[in-house]
């Protein structure tokens, strides 16, 4: 199998149910590299699906970001949530998963996982959790796998610095100088999101 995948797990040490780090089997020489970025087999056997699930994906998105930018936090709410696998194809991203899911024990933790160029994780982030990302290096290019179709009435944006998740973003490395979008500049606080926003 080419792509295999390990869990992910909070700043707690917290096994965080759903969010994968899909690991590429890469073949490099002199002359470049080759792998399988993605494998419909493969990722039937990981998620243990098939080929009829809502985990299969419609839409691919790329985005190039400059350094300090700071894209999130994003999620759909039902019925338009969105599961996503996310890749780092140039450069370096500090990429945050938050868990919004009602019943989970780990309900508002987050994982946070550096994606680059040069290792070519990705992380398979399920529905039920808030996506977002720093650039690190000085930009990054980032593709990322949705399964369900961009929705404007149903998309949430939450604050990025938001004190309820605690996130540790590594804003030393861009020396403290974000850059967001007026979206996001406008993000709501978790208090501010009703009981149809979040998931079972």
């Amino acid at each position: 199998m080419p792509l295999k995948s390990k869990k992910c797990f909070t700043k707690d040490n917290l096994e965080i149910e759903g969010p994968l780090i899909i690991e590429p089997k890469i073949f490099e020489d002199k002359r470049g590299f080759f792998f399988e970025s993605w494998n419909r087999r493969d990722w039937e056997e990981i998620l243990k699906i098939d080929n009829q699930s809502s985990e299969n994906f419609v839409q691919d998105n790329h985005s190039k970001s400059s350094k300090g930018t700071l894209r999130g936090l994003h999620f759909q709410r039902i019925p338009s949530a969105q599961g996503k696998l996310v890749r780092c194809i140039k450069g370096e991203i500090f990429d945050v998963a938050i868990d919004l899911r009602k019943s989970s024990s780990t309900f508002c933790k987050y994982v946070g996982v550096r994606l680059n160029n040069k290792t070519k994780e990705q992380l398979w982030i399920p529905k039920g959790f808030a996506h977002g990302f720093l650039t690190v290096s000085d930009y990054a290019e980032v593709n990322y796998k949705t399964t369900d179709y961009w929705d404007s009435k149903n998309e949430k944006t939450i604050i990025w610095d938001e004190q309820i998740f605690n996130i540790e973003w590594p804003l030393e490395e861009i020396n403290f100088n974000i850059s967001l979008s007026i979206k996001d500049q406008n993000g709501l606080k978790f208090s501010q999101l009703s009981n149809k926003d979040l998931f079972i």
